[in-house]
């Protein structure tokens, strides 16, 4: 006999930390069989996964990684036997996850599926460094912006305004320099706020802050090891006020 198919979990990890997990995400993970993790989500949240398999199909710049055809077809394989698969990702599946790529294969192949949204790091990172990416009087939108690559930044900032909002880079870090340098091309001030943040919800947690001109001539901190990302705005500028915890790492 056939066994019924199973059900595929398209989870969001959130910015890292077991706490900052949604009820449902743990759940998934608490009744997992099979478990297909991305690099960036730590290990104490595999973890939580108790009963399953688990196996790293992430992704990192410049790295031997699984194709993502070979994840999809490990999916719906694993489904079709009547397993309940998680997949998890950093942050929330659909931002800059792949998530909506695995949903149409999930839905093409007639597997069962569903979407557990997870906190993106996009807002809960600035947050947790003190940095709100909008503020009454200062910034009344933001652009999240994949930053790993001029084709991906560069035609976004043609479309924007200099200083007209908040902006941040994710999966930037190796990119600082030149989206620095693409910004002050395009207008925006020299002094406008920036900062790196890195593992915000994490114990090695670090953030670094100057302005954009800063960042252009290397003053910034380049670690490819962490999960990181770029804001750009004067938002950055109230984060001496707002820290909301003690600071940890080295500040620029």
């Amino acid at each position: 006999m056939t066994p019924a198919p199973g059900l595929v979990s398209l989870v969001g990890a959130g910015p890292g930390d077991p706490a900052l997990l949604t009820r449902r995400a743990l759940a998934r993970l608490r009744r997992a069989d099979l478990v297909l993790f991305d690099a960036l989500v730590p290990p104490a949240i595999v973890r939580l996964a108790r009963k399953a398999r688990c196996f790293s199909v992430g992704k990192r710049s410049g790295r031997p990684s699984m194709r993502q055809e070979t994840i999809h077809a490990l999916m719906i394989r694993a489904a079709r036997r009547g397993q309940r698969v998680v997949r998890l990702k950093g942050g929330d599946p659909f931002v800059f996850g792949r998530g909506g790529e695995e949903s149409l294969a999930l839905r093409a192949a007639n597997v069962p599926f569903e979407v557990v949204p997870g906190i993106t790091s996009a807002v809960a990172a600035p947050a947790l460094a003190g940095i709100p990416v909008t503020h009454r009087g200062i910034a009344s939108a933001f652009t999240v912006i994949a930053g790993h690559a001029p084709a991906g930044y560069e035609p976004v900032l043609d479309a924007l305004a200099p200083q007209s909002m908040t902006l941040v880079f994710l999966m930037s870090v190796g990119q600082q320099r030149a989206i620095a340098a693409a910004l002050l091309g395009r207008g925006w001030r020299p002094s406008t706020p920036a900062a790196l943040i890195f593992s915000a919800s994490r114990d090695d947690s670090e953030t670094w802050t100057g302005s954009i001109a800063s960042l252009a001539s290397g003053s910034g901190i380049d670690d490819g090891e962490r999960p990181g990302l770029i804001v750009v705005g004067d938002v950055v500028a109230l984060r001496d006020q707002m820290q909301w915890r003690a600071a940890t790492g080295s500040e620029g």
